[in-house]
């Protein structure tokens, strides 16, 4: 089989867009940026870049996540390509968009290394230029489906953590309230905590500490490669 290329063919602009989660302990965010300069002046994208001839996607996107956070030590993973004809008013743009999560800690939720940029709840995002609210949308899917067969935590939780914390993280990312026991059952079932011998008093009105847990990171890997089936109630 033939595939033939016109040189109007090659006319094509690549970019790409990460979708990036935070989780503060009581909120999965999704960072958001201003847009400078047309189209769309000061609307709200995802942070983006364009993927020059000689670059790789990947690399532009954790490059991108790198200057804005100061870091690159977190996940990353493709999402999809999106690419309908007139997403961009410029001409034909080709986004080849990611997703990460990673800690959100208060350096990154107050001294961005940009100002235009900003972190959101994942249910007041508010309307995005170009197609990227659709973008998020696929990434919140893509999420719903790794809580339901992965583990999800290294990247979005402290080192040690609450049941109260997990719980609610699990409750943001699949978007609905999960039965407290049932929930708990079946997490301590699978071995994937530990327990520490450190507590915490979640606040003043507590009436006493909540114990703190830990990943077994041997047992965490193991799931994230072969998965599981967990129904959570």
């Amino acid at each position: 089989m033939r595939v033939n290329f016109s040189k109007e063919d090659f006319n094509v602009a690549i970019a790409t867009s990460v979708v990036l989660y935070g989780f503060d302990g009581d909120d999965l965010k999704i960072l958001i940026a201003e847009k400078a300069g047309e189209p769309f002046a000061g609307a709200h994208i995802l942070p983006s870049s364009v993927v020059h001839i000689n670059e790789d996607p990947e690399d532009v996107a954790i490059e991108l996540m790198r200057r804005i956070t100061g870091s690159a030590d977190w996940p990353i993973e493709i999402l999809n390509a999106f690419a309908e004809v007139y997403r961009n008013p410029e001409g034909r743009v080709v986004n080849v968009a990611y997703y990460g999560t990673l800690q959100l800690n208060e350096t990154l939720s107050q001294d961005l290394l940009r100002s235009e940029y900003k972190w959101v709840k994942v249910n007041d995002i508010p309307p995005l230029a170009f197609d990227h609210n659709k973008i998020v949308d696929y990434s919140r899917e893509r999420l719903k489906r790794r809580v339901k067969r992965r583990p999800i935590g290294f990247s979005l939780l402290p080192k040690e953590f609450t049941m109260n914390q997990i719980q609610r993280l699990y409750e943001c990312a699949l978007g609905r309230d999960l039965d407290k026991r049932n929930f708990r059952r079946k997490l301590l079932k699978s071995e994937l905590l530990l327990e520490t011998d450190h507590f915490v008093r979640s606040s003043a009105k507590a009436r006493r500490p909540s114990a703190l847990y830990k990943f077994d990171e041997k047992k965490y890997r193991s799931l994230t490669l072969r998965g599981y089936d967990f129904v959570y109630q």
